[in-house]
């Protein structure tokens, strides 16, 4: 699963990739400072099983601490976008093209209203027109894939190909599947013939596809500006209040061992008796905006998109029932995110390919209760996979 930062020039994407990653993207107060992408791991939160079962675990493809366990996500920083991008303009359709293997994204609003469409210094900026602009980038986008050529294209439907595979296949670049497609079509409900679709039919259909397929989560960005005007705006604008300054902040003092801090925590603790006089005035700042605002929101949007949106689980396999772990006695080695109502022969698919071939039956470690192919797994199972050789 991979989740794409998008939004306008100079409203804070890389300052938010590198809050949210452990990656290092170039910072700077100008448009187009991301000029290639950048792709980085984040972690979303999960409770690890380890806890409840007092072990210690041993993670191999994740992170675990305190019980929780921070499982990795890939998440592409891709160079700001410009009203007509679809057409070429700004960076022109290779950000989009960048797009593609997307399955989430967070639209990275600048709330304070400082910076226009095209990410230049203004005052009083409505972060409704980022929302909305965006939107219709990737609506035209789409929909100009959809349309394309489609007198001629059409007539294979009206000679008998059905629609969902001939858009499925012509959309499948964009990692958009079948059942996406059909669901989409059904939603949009166009009425018109098929060989009558011009752009404004794609455009309806576009729009119920990006809904399905990349669905988007806001983030109310810079809200930590103090300003009337950023008061207002945030209070018209439906998202995640974020400030990735301040994460940024609170992530670079917890490596320089200044603080202690979770990503995500409502806090941090420190011992002034180490810092500057600024850095605890800083630190004084951050703390006043966890307090009333309860997180820096950077978390809070990775996991919305992630967890939410996508709708995923995390399910823990392990070779032997009994003591949870694997070949290498690895304690709850490894954990994986599948979209919920995924099926035991799901997970062998992937844990290996192989496996999934070879499946004869899997284990509820907790129950110890043998389940078939077809079983529908729930949000933190540990399961054992049994496979022929």
């Amino acid at each position: 699963m991979k989740v794409g930062l998008v939004g306008k020039p100079n409203a804070g994407k890389s300052t938010f990739f590198n809050a949210v990653t452990s990656a290092v993207a170039q910072i700077g107060d100008y448009p187009f400072t991301t000029i290639d992408k950048n792709v980085g791991i984040a972690h979303v939160r999960k409770p690890c099983p380890s806890k409840e079962l007092g072990l210690i675990p041993n993670p191999n493809n994740s992170l675990s601490e305190d019980g929780i366990r921070y499982i990795p996500i890939e998440v592409i920083d891709v160079a700001g976008l410009v009203p007509g991008a679809h057409e070429g303009k700004g960076m022109g359709n290779k950000f989009l093209d960048d797009l593609r293997q997307a399955d989430v994204l967070i639209h990275v609003v600048d709330s304070s209203g400082k910076t226009d469409l095209e990410g230049n210094s203004v005052e009083l900026a409505d972060p409704l027109e980022e929302i909305s602009f965006l939107e219709n980038e990737l609506h035209h986008w789409i929909a100009n894939i959809i349309i394309r050529n489609w007198s001629r294209s059409a007539r294979a439907v009206e000679a008998g190909e059905k629609i969902e595979n001939f858009l499925s296949e012509r959309l499948a670049g964009l990692k958009i599947s079948r059942e996406a497609v059909i669901l989409s079509l059904r939603k949009s409900a166009i009425s018109k013939p098929i060989m009558k679709w011009d752009i404004d039919d794609a455009l309806i259909l576009a729009r119920t596809i990006q809904q399905v397929s990349k669905p988007i989560v806001i983030a109310a960005n810079k809200a930590d500006v103090a300003s009337e005007q950023n008061k207002k705006n945030l209070e018209r604008v439906s998202a995640i209040l974020t400030s990735s300054d301040f994460e940024l902040a609170l992530k670079n003092a917890s490596k320089a061992n200044l603080i202690e801090y979770s990503p995500g925590s409502s806090k941090f603790s420190s011992d002034s008796s180490n810092l500057k006089d600024n850095q605890i005035n800083a630190l004084k700042l951050i703390s006043d905006f966890l307090e009333e605002n309860g997180s820096t929101g950077v978390q809070e949007c990775l996991e919305k998109a992630v967890l939410d949106k996508l709708d995923l689980i995390a399910i823990y396999p392990v070779e032997d029932e009994t003591h949870f772990t694997d070949g290498q006695q690895r304690i709850l080695p490894d954990a994986f995110l599948l979209p919920r109502g995924s099926t035991a022969l799901d997970l062998a698919y992937k844990v290996h390919t192989d496996i999934g071939d070879s499946f004869i039956r899997a284990i509820d470690c907790n129950s110890k209760r043998v389940i078939g192919r077809d079983h529908e797994l729930s949000d933190g199972d540990i399961i054992k996979i049994v496979a022929g050789s």
